[in-house]
């Protein structure tokens, strides 16, 4: 009877196996659509079917509960489009289109699965709008005027807390947030205020929701803010640049500069830490590279480890929920790459795959 209970509960556990599956969605901007791939256990990569959504389509953000994908479209009329996901192919089904308050470079699902946020760049400010059960966003719930350039909103591990970089003015804006209400109200200070010049781009938290990592776009300097779990107050830490020091990069200025050549500004995109926090990552579009940092999980500090070439103006890209593997696109490339990441924090090159025209974001989903 114990042999037979044992192999019951293998062959439950085998099946569990096969049928957990990882799935990566990536953006092509200049398509119009969203790119399905099948990550394997080995790191490769198996392209699967396109899925319309609009020119450009961009930022991308999944529900806490993995059931809906959500893509912004940055062309008149402001869209967001709600996709179901197939647990088992990964197949992504439109059930719906909201309306969006303007262009927003940045999206995020809050912890609690029923607001969507956003930034927009160009327009000065974020905005709140609400999810229904079945996944469809609604008009815009709350749109609060910020600052130029506002680049990106996250809450924190909480809930409680958004965070918002601000390019034009050098500033994280600080929110309080209510997850019953769906309402951000400013918190004090409201803001943080980086080094002129800096231009505040991308920031992330750390696992424990002990900091935050602020990526500045127009230095590729990352940022290390503590975080105050009962304030909801950021205070700067550390920073350190995602470049090698033999760089021939300079300073950049905020996009578009118009009559400027910005062939060796320096030009950040984006960031993201390994699940374990032991190495945390950095895009920058003019050298197409990403910068590697180690982790001191106990002070937030970073330490730069190497640079590693890949796609051409790396945009966006993402580290699977195992850690083990990274996939990265690049806006002026037709293919994206997976690396392995390895002990050290190293990153070894698997092999590229075919992608659409602008590619620009990354979401992986794992079951």
């Amino acid at each position: 009877m114990k042999n037979l209970l044992r192999g019951v509960v293998l062959t439950m556990a085998m099946g569990s196996a096969a049928q957990a599956a990882t799935f990566v969605y990536v953006a092509n901007a200049e398509d119009g659509n969203i790119g399905l791939y099948t990550l394997g256990a080995d790191g490769s990569l198996r392209p699967g079917d396109k899925f319309v959504a609009g020119k450009p389509v961009m930022p991308m953000s999944v529900s806490p509960d993995k059931r809906h994908l959500f893509a912004a479209v940055r062309a008149k009329p402001f869209t967001v489009v709600t996709y179901s996901i197939d647990r088992k192919s990964g197949a992504l089904k439109e059930v719906g289109r909201g309306a969006l308050a303007e262009s927003l470079p940045y999206i995020q699902v809050d912890k609690s699965g029923r607001w969507l946020l956003g930034a927009s760049y160009g327009a000065n400010l974020v905005s709140v709008n609400a999810i229904g059960k079945d996944g469809k966003v609604a008009e815009p719930h709350q749109v609060i005027p910020t600052a130029r350039n506002a680049h990106a909103i996250i809450t924190d591990k909480t809930n409680q807390y958004v965070f918002v970089p601000h390019l034009g003015t050098d500033q994280i804006f600080q929110f309080k947030f209510d997850a019953k209400s769906g309402k951000l109200a400013a918190n004090t200070p409201p803001t943080v205020q980086i080094k002129q010049g800096a231009g505040p781009r991308h920031i992330i938290l750390s696992a424990d929701n002990k900091f935050a990592y602020l990526l500045n776009e127009l230095t590729a300097v990352v940022t290390t803010l503590s975080l105050d779990e009962k304030t909801g107050l950021l205070t700067q830490v550390s920073e350190a640049s995602a470049l090698p020091a033999d760089t021939k990069l300079k300073p950049g200025a905020g996009r578009p500069s118009p009559g400027r050549d910005v062939s060796s500004d320096i030009w950040a995109s984006d960031l993201h830490l390994t699940p374990n926090g032991k190495f945390l990552y950095a895009a920058e579009r003019t050298g197409n590279q990403i910068g590697a940092f180690s982790v001191d999980g106990a002070t937030g500090k970073l330490t730069y480890l190497s640079s590693t070439p890949t796609e051409a103006q790396p945009r966006g890209f993402r580290i699977d929920p195992t850690g083990k593997y990274m996939v990265v696109t690049g806006e002026k490339s037709d293919t994206i790459s997976v690396y392995e990441i390895g002990g050290d924090g190293a990153l070894k090159l698997l092999q590229k795959y075919p992608s659409g025209k602008g590619s620009n974001w990354v979401e992986i989903v794992s079951f």
